[in-house]
């Protein structure tokens, strides 16, 4: 075999030869696709693989698998592609909103789902991510976060053929289809991995399989420990006595990218799930896939040109497509996963944690820095905002930035979390520990929004703070995102306890079944699920029809209270100012801090004219948003 070479002729009539005997003739589109694209992923897999004597073969079966792909792409995926490349900034749309739900609790299968579009409709959605679909091992799988095959779905939800179908479905209402690529790892009845532990040819490499403790010894020693309820440090046993690495648990088997042979069959994964309408891939745990002994084995450069090299392909056999990076690390690590080039689009765990933060804490300051210092992303890219997640959270915040503020970020991460999981006297939240670590003190939480902001310990300000988390992420910029069933104010459910396959997972207390009384209950407004929908809904509308939201540029805007965040969305004709207090008492903006404003301003929400000459009042969990114009006295 030869290696790659640097910008060689043959290396391009390689990938040429093997795209045409893939897909025969290569249509007008592909090539011109293909004249961009070739010389940016050749320079990436010489990063990765120049040294592999197969490197050079993987990225011909890389750029054939795209060809083969793009051929027997549907048509009307094709005219999305084309859509979408003349428009590549559409979902920075102001009407862009986000859904989430596991299929099976939220609707019982793909045609529940199907069932529910016109409510999708109804609440505005135009983005909808199905939770882990696929084949996954019974009893405790990790949510379907362990993949037994990325080709068959469960079968209690239905077929591929049926989410095709679906994503059809959605296509047509205007909603795009999202999900999961698992692609850090498989489970452990995954073909590759029972082949590789069986040394099948081919396969041997495709995970990280140590005859002893000695290579996991030294790993261990500068990674971290991820689920210490499940297993120690970062391995686990083989019954044959081999140990294999496991970031999470003990039956996700890591997948070993420095293999090239992976980077083409993950490459096969992804292009296959693109051709059943989907248009958004959650790029799971993207921090943990490239691993170097001394290292953290986390945001390594190598993992980063990876999800470059894998968008590249996109480019080629599904140009529509987008990636949204899900990396739950340091904030300036989780910003280096977002270009134009690599991920698209990324969840903003920061603002996620900081807006709890500030609810526990009735000051706003951390929340504002984060606002001013680290919201700003590339043209081309937006941040996914969202109040909870199926996941935990964990206090993500930069100790650095605390300490800006005199807060000592470790004993700030334990008084938030006794906060929110009940353990701090006069706490409003209801919330459930996660993943505690005894010998460390650290952990994560867990609980549905309205369950963490007071709605069900009858806390009087709790449905205001539901109302007010969501208004900062519908606010802020980028795609805003719901937990469905938030909107309705569903509570934790305990009867995960009694599930076996459930009950050591405490994430599963905010992933209820949906509530079908509280579904009813919508527009009742004397039910906490009529009340807090009709707020939302109201705000959600209100975005939609405001273009100054679209986007993701921020302006901050200050005021001298610390339980004040205060941010400026500017458009075209004029800008929306943003006020929200996170405290408890009512709160009063002088005249002076808002005098670089004409004093008639409008609620965008009420679409009531609002005089500033004297200061606004907010109230407790209070917010405004006000289309305002520059005052004509500065």
């Amino acid at each position: 075999m030869a290696r790659l070479t640097p910008g060689t002729q043959q290396d391009r009539d390689t990938a040429v030869t093997a795209a045409e005997a893939a897909a025969g003739r290569l249509d007008p589109e592909f090539r011109a696709r293909f004249d961009d694209v070739f010389p940016i992923l050749h320079g990436l897999f010489l990063q990765l693989y120049g040294e592999r004597e197969d490197g050079r073969e993987a990225l011909a079966e890389v750029i054939a698998a795209a060809a083969g792909s793009w051929r027997d792409r549907p048509a009307d995926l094709k005219a999305l592609d084309r859509k979408r490349l003349a428009d590549p900034d559409w979902f920075l749309s102001e009407k862009m909103l986000g859904g989430v739900c596991y299929v099976d609790r939220y609707a019982g299968s793909f045609s529940g789902i199907r069932n529910r579009i016109p409510y999708f409709q109804e609440l505005g959605l135009t983005y909808l991510h199905l939770m882990p679909l696929f084949d996954s091992p019974e009893g405790n799988n990790d949510g379907g976060y362990a993949v037994s095959s990325y080709r068959a779905v469960d079968d209690r939800l239905g077929t591929m053929d049926d989410l095709a179908a679906l994503s059809a479905d959605l296509r047509e209402a205007g909603i795009s289809l999202v999900v999961d690529f698992i692609f850090n790892h498989t489970s452990n009845e995954h073909e590759w991995a029972r082949k590789a532990v069986a040394g099948v040819p081919g396969y041997e490499d495709f995970y990280l399989i140590f005859p002893d403790r000695t290579m996991p010894d030294l790993y261990e020693q500068t990674v971290r420990e991820i689920f210490p309820d499940d297993h120690p440090g970062a391995f686990v046993q083989l019954p044959d006595g081999r140990w294999i690495w496991a970031t999470f648990y003990h039956f996700q088997w890591d997948l070993n990218y420095a293999n090239p042979a992976v980077f083409r069959a993950m490459a096969g994964e992804m292009l296959f799930l693109a051709n059943q309408g989907v248009e958004v891939l959650r790029m799971d745990a993207v921090a943990f896939i490239w691993k170097r002994l001394g290292t953290t084995c986390e945001s390594l450069p190598e993992a980063h040109l990876l999800l470059q090299a894998f968008s590249q392909v996109l480019s080629l056999g599904a140009p529509s497509v987008l990636f949204k990076s899900e990396a739950i690390v340091h904030p300036d690590e989780v910003i280096t996963y977002i270009s134009p080039g690599e991920c698209q689009l990324s969840y903003n765990p920061l603002q996620m944690a900081l807006g709890w933060e500030a609810l526990a804490t009735r000051d706003g300051r951390l929340l504002q820095k984060a606002l001013d210092e680290r919201h700003a992303l590339p043209a081309g890219t937006a941040w996914v905002n969202y109040v909870r997640s199926h996941d935990d959270i964990g206090w993500t915040f930069a100790d650095e930035d605390a300490a800006t503020l005199g807060i000592d970020g470790y004993p700030h991460r334990r008084f938030l979390n006794d906060f929110y999981v009940g353990r701090f006297p006069g706490t409003f939240s209801r919330g459930a520990p996660f993943q505690e670590n005894p010998k460390t003190g650290d952990a994560r939480v867990t609980g549905t929004t309205a369950s963490l902001a007071g709605v069900e310990a009858g806390d009087p300000g709790g449905e205001d703070r539901v109302i007010l988390a969501h208004a900062l992420a519908l606010s802020t910029g980028g795609i805003p995102l719901l937990y469905l069933g938030d909107e309705l104010g569903q509570l934790n459910d305990y009867t995960y306890r009694d599930d076996p396959a459930h009950a050591g997972d405490s994430r599963w207390v905010h992933r209820p079944e949906a509530d079908a009384e509280a579904f009813s209950a919508r527009q009742d407004p004397s039910t906490v699920a009529g009340r807090i929908h009709t707020r939302l809904t109201a705000l959600i509308a209100a975005r939609q029809r405001t273009p100054e939201l679209a986007g993701n540029p921020l302006t901050p805007f200050h005021t001298p209270h610390p339980s004040v965040v205060g941010y400026q969305r500017i458009g075209t004709t004029g800008a929306v100012l943003v006020l929200a207090n996170v405290g408890d008492e009512p709160v009063t903006i002088d005249a002076v801090t808002l005098s670089g404003f004409e004093s008639a301003a409008t609620d965008v929400v009420t679409d009531a004219a609002v005089d500033l000459t004297d200061g606004l009042e907010l109230a407790p969990h209070g917010f405004r948003w006000l289309r305002v114009q520059r005052s004509r006295m500065q």
